[in-house]
């Protein structure tokens, strides 16, 4: 399977096509979760799978307000990666990687408390990155890669 996949690949190219550009890829919009704040889309279909925005902590609809407390952060910045996936017929089920940026690690063990409360036994893979200022005063920061439809 993997020859055919070359010998496929080597054609397209020899035709001037690039294997980008055979796949589909389509954005994700829902208004479940935050708009995009600049010229992003809120999620990326491609290659069968999801790549997720980094999503704030930002209830939706527009006020950009953030609830208080670091855990509070965390549950609704993966309320708005759920609500994302579920808009791209995925889910947090079907996550594979996880970038969690916290703008203190002092603060890592509430949120990694809340990311294993809403994940549950699933376990993707993740990255934990200290950055020190996030928009809008933010603690917490999600970004997610995940599986494509159910």
């Amino acid at each position: 399977m993997k020859v055919l996949g070359v010998v496929v690949a080597a054609t397209m190219l020899a035709l001037g096509t690039s294997l980008a550009s055979a796949q589909a890829i389509k954005t994700i919009e829902t208004d479940q979760a935050p708009a995009p704040g600049g010229h992003y889309s809120q999620a990326v279909v491609a290659n069968g799978f999801v790549f997720v925005s980094g999503q704030l902590p930002i209830k939706p609809g527009g006020s950009h307000e953030i609830p208080a407390g670091i855990e509070a952060e965390t549950r609704q910045a993966l309320s708005n990666v759920e609500a994302i996936l579920r808009a791209a017929n995925s889910g947090l089920d079907r996550v594979v990687s996880v970038t969690v940026y916290v703008t203190d690690i002092a603060n890592w063990p509430k949120v990694n408390q809340v990311y294993a409360d809403v994940f549950g036994k699933h376990r993707p893979a993740r990255v934990v990155a200290v950055s020190k200022e996030l928009h809008f005063g933010s603690l917490v920061e999600i970004q997610a890669i995940a599986v494509s439809g159910k």
